[in-house]
């Protein structure tokens, strides 16, 4: 486990994974919202932001959390050891975006760049959630079942699963 893409839908609880898998591992963790936005919530120039990702890739050890863009989730997940796909129900998702708003009122979301309006990110989260679900999901799901076959994939769908994934970790670690 060197690199480790952590992706799935809006919502999902993939920064909070990310971060406490990069406690639990010691890998380096990058969230691509920080990559991808500048403070105040605009998007860094496309290029900027690839080429960025491009240096990412050739590291030797990462946990990258996140989506990006859609061309780039796909060169990310192929550079990858191990794939950490969060996939839980689309109402769950709506609920933790939801949640995160009501949170963000006091302490501003994890790995969302300085500044950035919280209502209009979290109405673009709900309207991600469902075209996520609608159009990416699928091709996710078919990805992670051929990619069992060359890399380590944890397809996590609900929370129980997260808590398996962790006593997981734990235990390949203790060896």
């Amino acid at each position: 486990m060197n690199k480790v893409a952590v992706f799935g839908n809006a919502g999902g609880g993939k920064s909070t994974l990310s971060k406490h898998l990069a406690e639990m591992t010691g890998l380096p963790m990058v969230a691509l919202d920080l990559l991808k936005y500048k403070p105040g919530g605009g998007e860094v120039p496309d290029e900027e932001y690839k080429t960025a990702h491009d240096r990412l890739l050739q590291q030797d050890q990462w946990i990258i959390d996140g989506y990006g863009s859609l061309d780039t989730v796909w060169e990310r997940l192929e550079v990858a050891d191990t794939l950490v796909y969060v996939d839980m129900p689309v109402l769950q998702h709506y609920w933790w975006v939801t949640k995160r708003f009501l949170k963000g009122f006091l302490v501003p979301p994890e790995n969302w760049p300085e500044n950035s309006p919280l209502l209009k990110g979290t109405l673009n989260s709900y309207y991600t959630v469902w075209l996520c679900n609608k159009k990416l999901t699928p091709k996710y799901r078919e990805y992670v079942h051929k990619a069992k076959e060359t890399k380590r994939v944890y397809h996590l769908e609900s929370p129980k699963h997260v808590k398996e994934f962790y006593r997981a970790v734990k235990l390949e670690l203790a060896k």
